[in-house]
């Protein structure tokens, strides 16, 4: 009887040990390669009817940056 409980809570701590180990991985791979990069912010402003500018094109991809660091710091705190 103890070797199935035994089992049991180490199946238990093993998916949750995986869980976070993944959601820790995927979040520094997102932090290193942001799914929005240049090329696909020109196109979607071109998309929306404006000329899309490299001056603008850089400032929204430092407003993204910016979000992004606002937001993993507020999670950090809680």
């Amino acid at each position: 009887m103890w070797y199935i409980l035994i089992g049991i809570l180490c199946l238990v701590a093993g998916l949750a040990l995986g869980f976070f180990i993944a959601r820790r991985y995927m979040m520094t791979y997102l932090k290193k390669n942001p799914p929005i990069n240049e090329q696909m912010l020109q196109m979607m402003m071109a998309q929306m009817g404006m000329k899309p500018s490299q001056k603008k094109i850089n400032q929204m991809m430092n407003a993204m940056g910016k979000q992004q660091e606002k937001e993993s710091k507020t999670k950090k705190k809680k």
